[in-house]
């Protein structure tokens, strides 16, 4: 099949998903139990103000007509009003989604030389001493838990080579130099966790590689082992776990909840838990939405990097 096909094909199942996940996001907001005025507002509430907030939501029109409602204001970027603070959603959450990107650009860097570069010294030195040590340090980093790794990030650098700073805070008016300080023990944190679900499969995937024809071929053309990894085995090598890698990507994102707690930084992880804890329902709405659209997005691209990097699709 053309490639292009391909891509067009996820692209448009890509965009249903997001529609129907819209869908069901609005379905199950609306169809919590009471009313959202009353869960919003409290019982203690006046009959006037949730009258207000009533009509303030919509929720007098139609289902159909509120769901239209508010999925055009989204295609548009509105995402309307805060009720926590009256603010726009859209100036809300854009800071803190952007704090989330930053971060997890900062973590794929790294993420992406200390995956490939233990898998390939496992891969290099199958079964012996480095590949069971690294093995070794990989299970016991696997076993702690996110907050319990932040934790001792905290101590080791906070309190017994007190080189950053212990909270991770940052706004509009922190300086470039203390935001990127800011950015390190969450960086590192996100950067190991996602290493270590990863790295034993591309170890797998590098020695079934190594051991391929091609691979033998190309060495014995002459070509220095390093050439070898980086031209034939690696990119070979990274298709099957493209997925994993986009589901890496949306952990980023969405999942960064703990770590942006116990560092305090203000990402759209904690944004997320912060609008559940406000009973603010627009805001929730988004969140959920922006996260939905995140996965899904980072699987098509996941999908269309397997389509470009396969041989077989390309020459299709």
């Amino acid at each position: 099949m053309n490639p292009s096909r391909l891509i067009v094909g996820r692209t448009l199942v890509a965009l249903l998903t997001l529609v129907l996940v819209s869908v069901l996001v609005f379905l199950m907001i609306d169809g919590l139990p009471g009313d959202v005025a009353t869960r919003v507002l409290g019982r203690e509430a006046s009959a006037d103000a949730i009258a207000r907030l009533r009509a303030e939501l919509h929720l007098n029109d139609p289902l159909v007509w509120r769901y239209l409602h508010w999925i055009a204001g989204v295609i548009q970027g509105d995402f309307g009003k805060s009720l926590s603070n009256s603010r726009p959603i859209a100036s809300i959450v854009a800071p803190r989604l952007g704090n989330t990107m930053f971060l997890s650009l900062a973590a794929l860097v790294v993420y992406a030389p200390l995956l490939t570069l233990t898998a390939a010294i496992q891969a290099t030195h199958r079964n012996r001493f480095v590949d069971h040590l690294l093995s070794a340090i990989t299970l016991v980093v696997l076993s702690i838990p996110d907050f319990l790794l932040g934790t001792l990030l905290l101590v080791l650098f906070v309190l017994v080579v007190p080189l950053l700073p212990p909270v991770s805070y940052v706004d509009a008016s922190t300086p470039a130099g203390r935001y990127v300080l800011a950015l390190v023990m969450p960086a590192v944190t996100l950067g190991v966790v996602i290493t270590v679900h990863t790295v034993r499969m591309l170890r797998d995937n590098l020695i079934e590689v190594l051991d391929s024809e091609y691979v033998r071929m190309a060495e014995l053309k002459g070509l220095p082992r390093w050439k070898v990894m980086l031209r034939h085995a690696l990119p070979n090598a990274l298709v099957p776990t493209l997925n994993i890698v986009a589901l890496n990507l949306v952990y980023l994102i969405g999942g960064v909840v703990i770590v942006e707690k116990v560092f305090a930084f203000p990402g759209f992880g904690s944004l997320l838990v912060d609008s559940v804890q406000l009973r603010d329902i627009p805001l929730i709405e988004a969140t959920v939405l922006i996260a939905a659209a995140v996965y899904i997005f980072a699987n098509l691209a996941a999908d269309v990097a397997t389509i470009l990097l396969n041989p077989r699709l390309r020459s299709a």
